[in-house]
């Protein structure tokens, strides 16, 4: 087995060299060669600028080609990379900053405005290479003995306080090997690559797996609907995305005055990051013509954890049986509860946390998830919800995923995010909403709807209806900022 990560790309530089590799927004179109000798220019720069084993290199990035290079530039070098957001706030980047320390910035300006922006601000050195045009800065730095730490991906989190998981070179082998062959994937594929690869999703799962196998990936630095409805036609066989995504393209056809998109190429369509609802997932299938694949993963587990293979539409909205080598299992030997996992895909743990680490990883290599979940007869796996998240109204439990699911269901609705909101003593449901723009449903009649639906004390207390919801690039919606992004509305 290869040693590091950027190890599949020499592979693929060795096998078949001249097929397409990655192309991205700016017209960059690279063949596997090309890819190779882009991220050796990469590492050759990085060591230029001092950088060490075990040194951090902080990658402000949006889905790009030079992004792939300076990915699998800083395995060349044996240095941890930290794929950053470019469009995060500088205060979010200082905190980042403070807390990894990195020998060394590379600002990917020829795609990002906003890595332009930060570069100007830090007095980054514009240059230039196989790689394309980017900005670059040395910083002091401070080696640590984590050289079998490929990526450090600091987690969205409510406090502000920063949290780098570190997935090791061999985490990423095993996220990318696994995601291609749970996907079928082949040399022949073409993936459409809009998952942000500052997120485990769209680094292991989408450009890791296209790296091992050796499939074009297009990619996307910003999600737009109308672009990915345009790249479905155009030979895209494969595409993984988040629920928001889909629910966004969907509306954006019907828009158009179309039911389903027709005359692509297309075999394969999967969703992560939020449950399913039953009849969202007909709507889709009907939609994409292919079944939807669904999974279950989080940034401490190299994105996956289970995954369905479906190879025919059904009404099955669980996650799937756990990956080969994975194990999980209810906390406890309780039928419902926490959701624990070991195996490859687990962090080697947080990054100068050593006990926020033991708070959720124990000496047996047991990961606590944070999620409750079921594991039926099957082994199948069943999202109830973040327990963190759970709200409880009036002695009962509510799961916010089963009202946002049916939520959605509502034709005015493109897509929902339940929170908890403390009033007098009791907690209540709290919804957010996201319609198309100029849409204005009515509230009463839409409650009147809910009814029929869910019983009293999982409807929502209040609605909250708007054209967008705070995201994050995924197009996940940052619950942690509705209250605030709608004050006075409640």
């Amino acid at each position: 087995m290869s040693a590091f990560w950027h190890d599949f790309l020499l592979d693929q530089d060795r096998l078949r060299p001249e097929a397409p590799a990655f192309s991205d927004t700016t017209g960059a179109a690279w063949t596997w060669a090309e890819t190779a000798k882009a991220a050796r220019a990469a590492a050759d720069h990085l060591r230029d600028l001092g950088v060490r084993p075990g040194d951090r290199v902080l990658l402000l990035a949006e889905n790009s080609c030079s992004a792939i290079a300076f990915l699998y530039g800083a395995s060349m070098c044996e240095a941890p990379v930290i794929p950053f957001n470019a469009r995060q706030t500088e205060a979010e980047l200082q905190r980042v900053f403070d807390h990894a320390e990195p020998a060394a910035i590379v600002m990917l300006s020829d795609v990002s405005p906003d890595a332009g922006a930060h570069a100007a601000r830090m007095g980054a050195t514009l240059i230039s290479g196989p790689f394309g045009q980017v900005h670059t800065k040395a910083l002091p730095g401070t080696p640590e003995d984590i050289r079998d730490v490929a990526v450090i991906l600091y987690t969205t989190g409510t406090t502000g306080d920063p949290k780098g998981v570190m997935l090791t070179h061999a985490n990423m082998r095993f996220g990318g090997q696994t995601s291609a062959k749970l996907r079928w994937m082949t040399p022949e594929d073409v993936i459409y690559a809009a998952l942000p690869m500052t997120h485990v999703f769209g680094l292991a799962s989408v450009a890791t797996a296209a790296t091992y196998i050796g499939a074009e990936a297009r990619l996307e630095s910003r999600f737009s609907a109308a672009k990915l409805a345009t790249a479905l036609t155009e030979g895209v066989t494969l595409l993984s995305a988040v629920p928001q995504m889909h629910a966004l393209l969907m509306q954006y056809v019907k828009e158009q005055g179309l039911d389903r998109l027709e005359g692509g190429k297309l075999r394969y369509v999967s969703s992560g990051g939020a449950p399913l609802d039953p009849d969202w997932k007909r709507r889709a299938e009907a939609f994409y013509g292919v079944p939807l694949q669904n999974g279950y993963g989080m940034t401490e587990t190299t994105a996956g954890i289970a995954a369905t293979q479906h190879t025919e539409a059904n009404d099955d909205i669980s996650c799937g049986p756990a990956l080969p080598g994975v194990e999980i299992e209810v906390a406890g030997g309780a039928t419902e509860g926490e959701l624990r996992t070991r195996g490859p895909h687990v962090m080697k743990g947080y990054f100068r946390a050593p006990d926020r680490t033991a708070e959720v990883l124990d000496a047996d290599g047991w990961l606590s998830t944070g999620d409750i979940g079921t594991i039926d007869a099957e082994g199948r796996v069943t999202i109830l919800g973040r327990s963190k998240e759970l709200i409880i109204h009036g002695g009962f439990n509510v799961y916010p995923p089963e009202v946002e699911g049916v939520l959605s269901d509502h034709p005015q609705i493109i897509q929902a995010a339940v929170v908890g909101h403390v009033v007098e003593g009791d907690e209540k449901v709290l919804a957010f909403c996201q319609v198309a723009p100029g849409d204005t449903p009515d509230i009463a009649a839409l409650q009147a709807w809910l009814a029929a639906r869910l019983t009293g004390y999982k409807r929502p207390w209040k609605i909250v209806c708007a054209d967008a919801l705070p995201a994050a690039p995924t197009g996940k919606i940052l619950k942690h900022k509705l209250k605030d992004a709608f004050a006075g509305q409640f």
